[in-house]
């Protein structure tokens, strides 16, 4: 579950991590009084679940009290990445030396979490990975034994020479990392951390992402889901029980299972496409889901292929394939559809689809050349 960034830092603060002042508003006139009382410069940031906020006109400084309620004017009601921006959170500013980056994530192929350090604050950490891998430093951290204070050290000094400065950085790691195992997060990161012309250091933004399957032990997380800044696809598919995640391409994907819808997503790329989507039906077959999961991707008004890869293990290719023929039945699309379905009553559901005329393969790397080449057809 994602959580706004007001959200997170008051997690963090929990934690001790230095967070400056800051407040969530919904009016500018609310701003201007919050810059006020934080005397005057500040930072005014949408608070909505995307990033890239700063390069869509999201974040804005001001030098005072009415510029603050000028930029809230401006970013409320303007919409990022198809979420409309209704609150804004303003922070007193401060003035930046030096920014880093420290995030937490879990790496599945080693089950456990690994602690990211790097000096390249305030740039995402994608492009930094691309880029210039060399200044992103990695911690693995032993969940039964925790972050130790010598592995926090460590990373501090692999980013800044100062000690004074690194200790203080190193406290900053332990307390991510306290927050991140506390509430149960997939992600936790500190966006830029910096340093201020003082010496001070403050965590100036912030990003956690709770583990849904651990929502049952943090109602005071839960609690905080912001139903207003999910897409209406995101919205339908956490209703029904489906694993979706809008994406920036053209193919848009029906998969059952994580792990398969990666490789999917993988092949897509591998074959000159983008995917729209990463879509997982999980391992219920109703056809009721079916149909859900095909509303939601031609919604989406880039999609200009649709590729379904199901391998029925528990999962019944046929129940797939039936309901692909009702949403198909009730809601007629001119979008072309792809379906390579394998496994568990698969004959059944080849037999359904050729009476139908859909457009079948099957293995998956057919599957997938087929639905990229159907992009370009599609006027």
């Amino acid at each position: 579950m994602k959580i706004h960034e007001y959200q997170a830092r008051g997690i963090l603060r929990k934690h001790g991590l230095p967070v400056p002042d800051f407040e969530v508003v919904s009016d500018p006139e609310a701003a201007r009084v919050a810059a006020e009382r934080f005397g005057g410069r500040v930072a005014v940031k949408a608070q909505v679940h995307v990033g890239g906020r700063g390069k869509a006109g999201g974040v804005k400084l001001a030098s005072g009290p009415d510029e603050a309620a000028d930029a809230a004017r401006a970013i409320l009601g303007m919409t990022i990445k198809g979420l409309p921006v209704r609150q804004v959170l303003v922070e007193s500013a401060v003035d930046i030396a030096d920014e880093f980056y420290v995030g937490i994530v879990v790496d599945r192929a080693t089950k456990r979490p690994v602690v990211m350090v790097s000096d390249a604050g305030g740039v995402d950490i994608e492009e930094v990975a691309r880029e210039t891998p060399e200044r992103i430093h990695k911690e693995g951290v032993d969940p039964l034994k925790g972050l130790s204070d010598g592995q926090a050290a460590a990373l501090a000094s692999r980013v800044e020479s100062r000690p004074e400065i690194a200790a203080r950085i190193a406290e900053c790691i332990r307390g991510l990392y306290e927050a991140f195992s506390e509430s149960d997060a997939s992600l936790a990161e500190i966006n830029p951390l910096v340093v201020t012309t003082s010496g001070d250091v403050r965590a100036i933004d912030a990003k956690i992402l709770v583990d849904d399957n651990a929502l049952f032990r943090h109602p005071e997380i839960a609690a905080m889901r912001d139903p207003s800044s999910e897409t209406e696809q995101a919205k339908l598919a956490r209703e029904i029980g489906l694993s979706y995640v809008k994406l920036d391409g053209s193919v848009g994907c029906i998969v059952n299972g994580a792990g398969l819808a990666m490789t999917t997503m993988d092949l897509i790329k591998m074959r000159g496409g983008e995917p729209a989507n990463f879509l997982d039906i999980g391992g219920s077959s109703a056809p009721e889901k079916v149909v859900t999961a095909l509303q939601i991707i031609t919604s989406d008004p880039n999609v200009r292929s649709i590729l379904v890869n199901i391998f029925g293990g528990i999962t019944r290719c046929d129940d797939v394939a039936r309901g692909l023929v009702m949403a198909l039945e009730s809601s007629p699309v001119d979008i072309p559809v792809v379906v390579r379905l394998t496994g568990t009553n698969e004959e059944e559901a080849r037999s359904i689809l050729a009476e139908h005329a859909f457009t079948t393969a099957e293995s998956m790397d057919e599957a997938v050349g087929k639905a990229v080449a159907l992009v370009g057809r599609r006027p």
